[in-house]
């Protein structure tokens, strides 16, 4: 026989599902309204335009730094264009693990339902995303700036082994702080408008992605079990600090003609820098605390990541 509490908890689960539906569905019919072919979107064969930054001065990891006021204008707009290149490279590494996470998300889920179809709906949108960072960096004639082969490796683990709220509370890490800065980035006109583009469509989708993993990851943390939930809040901890340790590839320094230990260092004790990083993680962090993520060593790994003060 049915217990009260069974059919509670029965009663709250069908509540769940029917949640994430309509979330769903609004979320397919913004995909309709709003989603772009950046082939056909941009003009990629535009020049590049003198005199303009590809990426906003006052985001550049050394900016406001001793070594930044001892760099000149074209260097200064030389490391914008190499740090924008080592952004999107980390970019296409996230959205392909995403896909990835997404794909095993969906595997045993209603393949007819709204959840899933929204899902290779988003997936879709990440491909578009990858080929189009890819380009954006071509463009800029810098080279691609992969992360630490050892970071490269661990990344299969999380692909291979992570749970379902692990995998939307590093989904939301990879997005909400780039997000954050590309909002600054898109209506800014000192940067090239092939850049501007890029940021603007990417937020717009972005903004659709963000809502799909909060509401997914706020339902995980209440009906996920007890060892699920600790686990998400130390993976996702974890997950921080390399963010934050691959955000700008170091080898970018060497090749804006600068000392690697010395920029490194800078960075590193740069007021203004650390102030950037937790603006930008300041909305994600404000949410994780709200459902529950940033308890215990969670909260420990954050801070020492930076992106939390």
């Amino acid at each position: 026989m049915t217990t009260v509490t069974e059919r509670e908890l029965l009663r709250d689960a069908l509540g769940l599902l029917r949640d994430r539906e309509q979330v769903a569905e609004r979320l397919l019919e913004s995909s309709a309204k709003h989603s772009f072919d950046p082939d056909k979107e941009l003009d990629w064969d535009a020049p590049v335009e003198d005199g303009k930054w590809f990426w906003p001065p006052e985001l550049l990891s050394l900016y406001d730094t001793p070594l930044w006021r001892k760099m000149s204008e074209e260097q200064r707009m030389d490391l914008a264009r190499h740090e924008a290149a080592s952004l999107a490279s980390l970019g296409i590494w996230f959205e392909i693990i995403l896909m990835q996470l997404l794909v095993r998300h969906i595997y045993d889920k209603a393949l007819t339902s709204n959840h899933v179809r929204y899902a290779l709906t988003e997936i879709a949108d990440e491909c578009r995303h990858s080929m189009m960072f890819a380009r954006m960096i071509k463009k800029g004639g810098a080279p691609t700036y992969r992360v630490p082969r050892i970071y490269h490796n661990l990344a299969r683990v999380l692909k291979t082994v992570s749970t379902t709220p692990g995998s939307f509370a590093a989904t939301l890490l990879g997005e909400e702080i780039l997000d954050w800065m590309q909002r600054l980035t898109f209506p800014d006109e000192r940067v090239q408008t092939i850049v501007r583009g890029v940021t603007r469509i990417h937020v717009v989708e972005e903004a659709r992605h963000v809502r799909y993993a909060r509401e997914e990851l706020r339902r995980q943390m209440v009906s996920a079990p007890r060892w699920e939930r600790e686990l998400t809040r130390v993976s996702c901890g974890e997950a921080a600090r390399v963010f934050a340790t691959c955000f700008v590839n170091p080898q970018v320094y060497e090749n804006v003609g600068l000392d690697r230990r010395e920029a490194v260092a800078q960075v590193k004790a740069s007021g203004h820098r650390r102030e950037v990083m937790q603006s930008g993680a300041g909305r994600l962090t404000e949410f994780l605390d709200d459902i529950g993520v940033l308890n215990g060593v969670s909260r420990r790994l954050w801070k020492s990541s930076g992106l939390l003060a």
